[in-house]
């Protein structure tokens, strides 16, 4: 809905680097900006109020990957319930995946995704395709969607090809543009859908080993220190590729990384029952890995946390483990998900990962908070119950292993400009 005028009441900031980060404010917003910030402030005159018990607030969060299915698969997502559903996870930004059909490989295609969210309580960043088609044999028109405002460059798959690797690599320094990265190599992956490990062995399924998805973060990485750019890895779900990406940092490489929450709270004993709503790509992987990346993250190796979300309809998950699409559909619950389950991050940890660093990957201007900025926060609280059901799911999918969980930690409501979901 359209918000003229608000009085945020005793908001603690939760903005690491701010001047008024771990203090409690009031704030007035009104006709999208933040009209003024201090404490004991005053309600102008029907203003309408937003008060929480515990209630904190942070820059909008930005989602780096998710897929909302249209145009193509309108039955599984649609760009607005996709944006409720991010709206309703806190999210003011989501960068799209082109994995559409047809394959968001033209100017027009990102402009039908960057004109759906404006005026939204979700601004959409389109991502456009490496490849024509996303086949990975010749490039795409990536300097006409770069200026129709795409933000990133990714066929959502592997670039099995080094050479067209490099290809990328080069070319996008043209203008400046990022590749987002799938690191898996597809020899070592073959067949399979779950992590190579004591668990696959026991229950029998073909597994991935985490060098399929080491050895091509390597080799982009080798690629990048070669040609220069831009490279993102999305997402990466192994320690030891957390390692590589941090020693390109150390190097002063362009390089970042993140990290689907997912990652950050399962490890593959969950895969005994068989729920194919934990069959996702990259593959869950071990409790090392899973505490290796949330060091990872702490230590700015990894940079973002994304939903990765995936929406699929019933069918494709209701069926033989083996034969089931990937994917959860995640995006509502990111951060509930992260602060009921992920213990050993905390909440600046979370917030630097979701409201800061994804601008900083994308080379934007992360929000501001004081007077006369754009309004563009998410207020949440740590501390409020809830159960996640499918009553409150504002996804058409219901693709999650967690429908049914009681949450510690609720998305109050987001601003973005003159529009608001509060």
């Amino acid at each position: 809905m359209i918000v003229m005028k608000l009085l945020i009441k005793k908001a603690k900031i939760c903005y690491p680097g701010h001047k008024l980060h771990g203090k409690t404010q009031d704030i007035i917003v009104e006709s999208g900006k933040v009209q003024s910030i201090g404490s004991s402030l005053k309600n102008p005159g029907k203003y309408k109020e937003i008060t929480s018990k515990n209630l904190c607030l942070s820059p909008g969060w930005l989602d780096l990957k998710a897929n909302f299915g249209e145009p193509g698969f309108e039955e599984r997502e649609t760009l607005e319930s996709g944006m409720k559903a991010a709206a309703a996870g806190g999210f003011t930004g989501v960068c799209v995946s082109p994995n559409v059909q047809p394959f968001s490989d033209n100017r027009s295609a990102i402009e039908f995704v960057r004109k759906a969210g404006e005026g939204k309580p979700v601004t959409l960043y389109p991502i456009g395709a490496l490849s024509k088609g996303g086949k990975g044999e010749e490039l795409a028109e990536m300097f006409d969607m770069h200026k129709s405002g795409a933000v990133a460059f990714s066929d959502d798959k592997p670039v099995p090809n080094a050479k067209f690797q490099l290809l990328l690599q080069q070319y996008i320094q043209n203008f400046e543009g990022l590749v987002f990265s799938f690191p898996l190599n597809l020899d070592l992956k073959g067949k399979a859908n779950v992590n190579e490990g004591e668990t696959s062995t026991y229950l029998g399924l073909k597994s991935i080993p985490h060098l399929a998805e080491e050895i091509a973060v390597a080799r982009d990485l080798q690629i990048l220190e070669y040609a220069g750019g831009r490279l993102h890895f999305s997402d990466i779900s192994s320690a030891e590729s957390a390692k590589l990406v941090g020693q390109s940092k150390k190097a002063k490489q362009n390089a970042s990384a993140s990290v689907a929450w997912y990652h950050l709270i399962f490890n593959d004993k969950v895969l005994e029952g068989f729920d194919s709503n934990y069959k996702v790509m990259p593959p869950i992987r071990t409790e090392a890995d899973r505490k290796g990346l949330i060091k990872a993250l702490k230590e700015g190796k990894v940079d973002t946390i994304t939903s990765n979300h995936q929406p699929q309809n019933i069918e494709r998950k209701e069926c033989e483990f083996e034969h089931a699409g990937y994917g959860i559909n995640g995006i509502q619950i990111v951060f509930a998900a992260l602060n009921t389950f992920a213990k050993e991050l905390d909440l600046d940890t979370l917030v630097e990962s979701l409201g800061i660093r994804p601008y900083q990957v994308l080379n934007k201007e992360t929000p501001t908070l004081e007077a006369g900025s754009n309004a563009n926060f998410t207020l949440f609280d740590p501390n409020e119950k809830w159960t996640f059901n499918k009553s409150n799911n504002l996804s058409l999918a219901e693709n999650n292993p967690l429908l049914g969980t009681e949450f510690t930690g609720k998305v109050v409501g987001t601003v973005n400009g003159k529009v608001s979901n509060l």
